[in-house]
């Protein structure tokens, strides 16, 4: 075994044994596992935020796409930034609610916002499909980073496989608060790594910033601009629309909201994590300067570029302390994936259909839902060869489905009703199957329009279908969920105090 794989396996050993330190004197009931008995601070919600946000793509993915696509990938820095902005609004109401209800989960919002089970069971299973290429992107993440650390004595998939059973093993012992406490460590990690591969490797090879775009430019003209169709400023813009309207519907962000302990965390957090995401540009350099470091990365590869650069620029026992807080970027927030998708299963599926079941019953049933999970994306993981970007995408234009729906409920006047919610969902996530399955674009559906047009995101289709379905639905519905309730009414036994 080499150095830098000594180091990445120590620091794995260390995380699960905080994990299980981390459980120590609370009783672990569903409520303390999946939302830390709603009981965190401003910088434990900061870090785990910031712990699903930074993740393997931050560390492999945004450098892969700067490899790939260039200016491109800045879409990752601006939709990032907004939506810590759009989340000063959004998520103070979703947490009072949540408080109020006592809720654990997305699926208990949607279902107590909207009075209907099924929408919750409904909304549980959208999550957890775009929670799957969520956590394949991490395991495809550890595989990466084992496997390239271990300069080739371990292959992607039995890295994977490392990586699976770990994170199984740190989840189902002690839940959030140890996903809560590998953050201080992997936040730390990941700050002085990236700020240092950010500011050392353009000085190492080019000299300074300034002279690696000059570099780049010389070697791939117009790969710093946008080009005229394909990645253009249309789809730059809406792309990030899209993005910033879906990401804090992620299922396990709601989930580190409804554990924080007061409102004033999220707008805490939304002054100062735009600051934090600047890193990400770091990181864009590291992946600009590879491209003329190693040359000739195609496809899923460019993933690779980042570990490839450090392997060939630093010693093994550098590039084992690198490997370790990538591996913790994995870590932290497939944690957090895992655990939610267990907990929306059992307590807004299994417990719908098993209403008799006790709070203990469905703690057991979520913990036993881990390893399930696990082996499903991973063995989606092992199977295909998406990018890291893709695989985030996907994800993204699935759970974005959700917006309209949690939108529309938080207004005081609520004019959606269960139906048009259910239904434009449900039409929301076909069109997005069908669009993402069969590469179908606004262009390839509408190939007279002006080339601005042709470009934008295909997940603006998906969602204006799923405004329109749920705005129409809930007006024929409203007179006769009106009329039901009014029978209702009168049929009701009078009652004489």
């Amino acid at each position: 075994m080499n150095i830098a794989l000594g180091i990445i396996f120590s620091f794995l050993a260390i995380t699960i044994y905080l994990s299980i330190q981390a459980k120590k004197g609370k009783d672990m009931s569903l409520e303390q596992w999946s939302v830390g008995g709603r009981g965190f601070g401003a910088i434990l919600i900061f870090l785990l935020l910031a712990g699903e946000i930074f993740t393997t793509f931050t560390f492999l993915g945004a450098a892969g796409w700067a490899y790939r696509s260039g200016v491109a990938a800045y879409y990752v820095l601006c939709y990032l930034v907004l939506s810590f902005v759009f989340s000063y609004f959004l998520l103070p109401p979703i947490w009072r609610y949540g408080q109020k209800h006592k809720l654990v989960s997305q699926s208990d919002f949607f279902a107590s916002k909207y009075n209907s089970p099924f929408l919750g069971v409904l909304v549980t299973l959208v999550g957890v499909m775009a929670m799957v290429p969520y956590l394949m992107l991490q395991f495809k993440g550890l595989g990466i980073i084992v496997s390239e650390t271990s300069y080739g004595s371990i292959s992607p998939s039995t890295a994977v496989w490392i990586g699976a059973v770990s994170l199984t093993v740190f989840v189902m012992v002690s839940g959030i608060h140890g996903s809560a406490r590998t953050a201080i460590i992997k936040d730390f990690m990941i700050l002085v790594v990236v700020l240092f591969l950010g500011i050392y490797i353009p000085f190492h090879y080019h000299g300074g910033i300034q002279p690696m775009f000059e570099a780049v430019n010389a070697a791939k003209p117009g790969l710093l601009t946008f080009p005229e169709k394909g990645l253009s400023l249309s789809w730059f813009i809406s792309t990030v629309l899209i993005t910033v309207l879906g990401v804090h519907l992620w299922p396990h962000s709601i989930t580190a909201v409804f554990s924080a302990k007061s409102g004033n965390v999220f707008r805490k957090n939304a002054a100062v994590l735009p600051l934090y995401t600047l890193i990400m540009v770091l990181v864009f350099f590291v992946g600009y300067t590879a491209i003329l470091q190693v040359p000739g990365l195609e496809g899923a590869e460019a993933d690779l570029s980042l570990l490839r650069l450090l392997i060939k620029t630093f010693d093994p026992w550098i590039v084992g302390f690198i490997g370790a807080a990538g591996l913790l970027t994995a870590l932290v927030p497939g944690s957090m994936l895992l655990m939610t998708s267990a907990t929306l299963l059992s307590k807004n599926v299994y417990k719908v259909f098993v209403p008799s079941a006790t709070e203990a019953h469905v703690a057991k049933v979520a913990k036993m839902l881990v390893p399930v999970i696990t082996l499903i994306a991973l063995s989606l993981t092992l199977s295909r060869s998406n990018t890291l970007a893709n695989l985030l995408l996907i994800g993204l234009s699935t759970v974005t489905q959700l917006f309209p729906a949690c939108f529309f409920s938080l207004l005081t006047k609520q004019f959606v009703n269960k139906y048009g919610a259910i239904f434009g969902i449900v039409c929301g996530v076909l069109a997005t199957f069908y669009m993402t399955l069969t590469n179908t674009t606004i262009g390839t559906l509408f190939p007279e329009l002006p080339q601005a047009f042709k470009d934008l995101n295909s997940g603006i289709i998906a969602l204006l279908i799923n405004v329109a379905v749920m705005l129409v639905v809930s007006f024929a519905t409203r007179k006769a969920i009106a009329k039901k309730e009014q029978v209702l009414m009168e049929e009701a036994p009078v009652r004489f105090e």
